[in-house]
């Protein structure tokens, strides 16, 4: 597996976050853009190239391999370095990779088997399955009320059914936003098999603000 680490200045230990793409692979705001916004926050930053080792370009027609592993992977690979403090690492992921970060930490799933757990979860615009339920860690989901690859109301079913004890679950959903709304790349927006993929500068903006207080409470020590 193959992954882009970056990190801030000094000895550490610091927080960390893996980073998941999309079903489009490495594009620029997830390989160059999101880490440097981590890295200037304060926190190690792993990108995890779920295609390059497999030799895939996308998954946007075809199924996906279980990048719920590559995640964990990611994790053991940090649990190694002397600047993660690996009791403080986030798992966040886009679209695809979204999907991927709640499939990696909700409760009975194959988080249960590994060493090491993440501490919290941050997925844009995922794939919810309503039938998910419970967390295993404090959760942000960001999503656009217009997007129709990642619709809205599984996300609010799985809400609906979350327990009383588990770890909170918060759901962002912005009004007129469609998928991809926090990537400067898509400013002039595109349709892709049926669906539009446009930057919202406005949504991307309230949006990191969000992450940015749920990373720091999440993650503190």
């Amino acid at each position: 597996m193959l992954g882009y680490l970056s990190r801030p200045r000094g000895d550490g230990p610091f927080p960390a976050v893996v980073v998941m793409h999309g079903c489009e692979g490495m594009r620029p705001s997830v390989n160059d853009l999101w880490p440097k916004r981590l890295v200037s926050w304060g926190y190690v930053v792993l990108v995890v190239d779920s295609f390059a080792t497999r030799n895939i370009q996308d998954t946007c027609r075809s199924t996906l391999p279980d990048r719920v592993f590559d995640a964990y992977g990611a994790l053991n690979f940090l649990s190694k370095s002397s600047i993660v403090d690996i009791r403080r690492v986030a798992l966040m992921g886009f679209s695809t990779g979204g999907t991927a970060t709640l499939e990696a930490t909700k409760i009975e799933g194959n988080e249960q088997l590994m060493e090491h757990k993440f501490r919290a979860a941050v997925a844009y615009y995922p794939a919810c399955a309503a039938s998910q339920g419970d967390a295993t860690v404090p959760t942000l989901i960001l999503s656009g009320d217009r997007d129709n690859w990642s619709p809205a109301e599984p996300c609010r079913k799985r809400l609906a059914r979350i327990g009383d004890d588990a770890p909170p679950i918060a759901f962002n959903l912005y009004k007129g936003v469609y998928h991809n709304f926090d990537a400067p790349e898509f400013t002039a927006g595109r349709r892709v098999l049926g669906h539009i993929e446009k930057y919202n500068p406005d949504a991307a903006a309230k949006s990191i603000r969000s992450v940015y207080a749920f990373l720091r409470t999440s993650l503190s020590k």
